[in-house]
């Protein structure tokens, strides 16, 4: 088993507080040596493997010059991104790395929004407004997309992604 594969089996069952690089060591058949020679620490291994997931997210987004274009349909391709993604996700994001799931998306869909107008950069009302339509959405998404304690969804999944598309759209945040 490799060093990542090992990882998510460890990560799944605990938090990455618990993890030592002697046990991850162990599962992956490889010696602490052979660790420090690709990780510093068991944090740096998380954060590269984070920022692999990400990017392959942000990646598999069918028509990335729509999130400008088309927020509305940008917003339904990021979340369909997402959801295909929903198990490592939920691993690799968990317990003291949820709020880092949020802030590696926005930094790397803001680097996409200032690659096609750079003039928003350092721009207050861009800028809120990028951070605004990335967090709300995010957040709203956690909050009623997800199952309540009867098993069922208040809006359901789609539903809600559907919303708060039509939301981002309503915006119109770049010509």
């Amino acid at each position: 088993m490799n060093i990542r594969n090992a990882f998510i089996e460890l990560r799944a069952r605990k938090p990455i507080e618990k993890i030592t690089v002697k046990e991850l060591a162990e599962a992956a058949f490889i010696n602490k040596a052979t660790f420090y020679q690709h990780y510093e620490d068991i944090y740096d291994l998380s954060e590269s493997m984070e920022d692999e997931l990400i990017d392959n997210i942000i990646g598999s987004i069918p028509h990335p010059d729509t999130l400008l274009d088309d927020p509305e349909q940008a917003t339904l391709e990021i979340f369909a991104a997402f959801s295909s993604q929903t198990r490592l996700l939920e691993i690799l994001f968990s317990g003291s790395r949820r709020s880092v799931l949020i802030e590696k998306l926005e930094n790397r869909i803001r680097e996409l929004i200032l690659q096609r107008y750079p003039d928003h950069e350092g721009n207050p009302e861009k800028e809120v407004l990028i951070t605004f339509l990335i967090q709300g959405s995010f957040h709203a998404y956690l909050k009623h997309a997800r199952t309540d304690s009867t098993g069922k969804s208040p809006a359901g999944g789609q539903t809600t992604i559907r919303l708060i598309a039509a939301m981002v759209k309503r915006f119109r945040p770049f010509p």
